[in-house]
């Protein structure tokens, strides 16, 4: 019965429902937009995430990615990537010259509850990144974006083991932590403050070796919370969440460690020592399910003298830098997200003095093993 409530929901509220009365994404969304996120909606509250984790799979992904890609009239993908083996895990590294020591490099954790997402599903989303981040004045941009074990075939610490071992990585490569900014969106972004408070409980290993900046899309800042309530606009579910959450966290215990909940850690002093040399870089929609406990956190942050900057994106929902990549009708409108995360990026790492590639070349032994 709820199947035939969605299009009978999209026609009223859209086209019989006062502008005043309808909900704030629907005011400004196209149509498609509307109908594409109410399926979402329906989809993330009433269907298993082993479906959703069959759609961002890599085997439904890469071909989707080169279909998008052929409609927009590339053949090929217009910047080389590669999968990285980490023995504990793997990801995907993409960059204009693989072969060539990288001047900035971002590395990413993907969202998707961590029951369903992949990095192969974001390359579309990486690969425009890294090209605009090239057109900023960067010679030579990478990402490495990191592939964690899902739920429930792992649960805490798994997940957060992958991405210690994935910064490890990063750092190897690019020998100067001052050109890394860490980043993700959702459940990814999660994992980013995780990593970032655990680099500071071991700041003997990590003293030299902390980023300079991160930018945090959406980020799902306390998996449990009363705050986390649905909205009218966004396709998030706060009880479907709150079913990652637990399976994530292995135990209702588990749900209060900040190491596996980070809005949890309200220790000022702890948040401090975690904070990038340049800060946090924020991007969120103001019609969030996770809106209010994300503003706790900015607030937290600022109180504790650590640089935040905010981009909360009005009548928006949530990760809409990803989402506005593949629903919006212009070029302009899809890389509206990524060219605010450009410039939070190059504002807090600015572009080298350019230099020669035969100057930068190192044989990047890292990256050809």
């Amino acid at each position: 019965m709820e199947g035939f409530l969605l299009p009978y929901q999209f026609v009223t509220e859209r086209y019989f429902t006062p502008r005043r009365h309808q909900s704030p994404f629907v005011q400004q969304a196209t149509g498609f937009q509307d109908f594409v996120i109410r399926c979402v909606r329906y989809a993330f509250a009433f269907f298993p995430a082993k479906i959703g984790r069959v759609f961002f799979s890599k085997g439904v992904a890469l071909p989707f990615m080169r279909f998008r890609m052929l409609r927009h009239g590339f053949v090929h993908p217009p910047v080389p990537w590669r999968e990285i083996d980490l023995g504990v895990t793997h990801g995907v590294y993409i960059s204009h010259d693989i072969e060539e020591k990288p001047d900035l490099v971002i590395y990413y954790c993907h969202g998707g509850g961590f029951s369903m997402g992949s990095a192969y599903f974001y390359l579309e989303f990486l690969m425009a990144w890294v090209t605009l981040l090239k057109e900023a004045g960067y010679e030579n941009p990478a990402i490495f974006a990191l592939e964690y074990t899902l739920v429930p075939d792992a649960a805490y610490p798994r997940q957060l083991d992958q991405t210690v071992a994935g910064y490890d990585f990063v750092c190897s490569i690019v020998k100067d932590s001052s050109r890394i900014c860490v980043g993700g969106d959702s459940a990814g972004a999660t994992l980013i403050l995780s990593l970032l408070l655990y680099l500071a409980k071991h700041s003997h290993r990590y003293q030299d070796l902390k980023p300079s900046f991160a930018t945090l899309i959406s980020p799902w800042t306390v998996l449990v919370s009363a705050e986390n309530k649905n909205t009218a606009s966004d396709y998030l579910n706060a009880e479907s969440l709150h079913l990652y959450a637990r399976q994530y966290a292995g135990s209702e215990r588990s749900l209060d460690e900040w190491l596996v909940s980070p809005g949890r850690c309200i220790d000022g002093d702890m948040w401090a020592k975690a904070s990038p040399s340049s800060g946090y870089g924020f991007l969120f929609g103001s019609e969030e399910v996770l809106g209010p406990e994300m503003r706790k956190l900015v607030a937290l942050l600022r109180r504790n003298g650590c640089p935040v900057s905010v981009r909360e994106e009005p009548a928006s929902i949530h990760a809409w830098p990803v989402v506005t990549l593949f629903l919006s009708d212009t070029q302009g409108d899809r890389q509206k997200g990524l060219r605010d995360l450009v410039k939070m990026v190059k504002q807090a790492i600015p572009p080298p003095p350019m230099k020669s590639k035969d100057a930068l070349r190192n044989g990047f032994s890292a990256i050809n093993s």
